[in-house]
């Protein structure tokens, strides 16, 4: 009777864990397999992209890899992906863009992906926006999460759970002539930036806040 109760109690203590925890992930939605491309498109040199060991590797001339799996566009969001940078490396994580054959994004914004490359604005970067300056929240030969948050005119980067840039979008903020960058809604696209960076991706995830 003793042992029986000592075992009731212990599931009254997990039983609340469990809840919280199914809770937490309700809403989150993955956006790739492991181990195939489907529900992505590539803009251009499409051998800049393998899948490997579970990850997507970014790896060669410019391209762009759109994710397509979703009709509805995002607005409001929280998007968080691994992410594993080799030494030198350049990429990016676009949000509210739409897919484009060629060139650099014209749309939406890119969160930069930099740890050592010679580019100052490092990683957690609102590209050119609001730039993490020279010295990078994150290393390069380890994974890190980045988790960009957006709502109504807001965007959130946190860097393995440490924030690194809380922007607010002015209300009278125009596009610009070259670049769109401007909060709308749109899709996701990653970067694969030049031949001598090599980045991966990986537990590419997302919740719709709206």
């Amino acid at each position: 009777m003793k042992h029986a109760s000592i075992f009731s109690l212990v599931l009254l203590l997990i039983l609340p864990l469990g809840a919280q925890a199914n809770k937490k992930d309700r809403g989150w939605k993955s956006l790739f397999d492991g181990k195939t491309l489907n529900g992505w498109k590539i803009s251009e040199n499409e051998s800049s992209w393998s899948v490997k060991d579970g990850a997507i590797v970014a790896n060669g001339e410019r391209s762009h890899l759109f994710y397509v799996g979703d009709e509805k566009p995002f607005v409001d969001f929280e998007l968080m992906v691994d992410v594993y940078t080799e030494p030198s490396a350049n990429g990016g994580i676009y949000f509210h863009t739409k897919f484009q054959p060629g060139g650099w994004p014209k749309y939406g914004y890119e969160v930069q992906v930099n740890n050592s490359h010679a580019d100052r604005r490092k990683t957690g970067s609102l590209y050119a926006i609001k730039d993490v300056m020279d010295v990078a929240p994150a290393q390069d030969n380890k994974w890190w999460t980045q988790h960009i948050i957006v709502k109504g005119n807001r965007v959130v980067v946190k860097i393995d759970g440490k924030t690194v840039v809380d922007f607010v979008e002015e209300a009278n903020r125009q596009p610009g002539t070259d670049d769109t960058r401007k909060l709308d809604s749109g899709t996701f696209a990653l970067q694969a930036h030049d031949p001598k960076s090599v980045v991966r991706f990986k537990n590419i995830r997302v919740k719709r806040l709206s």
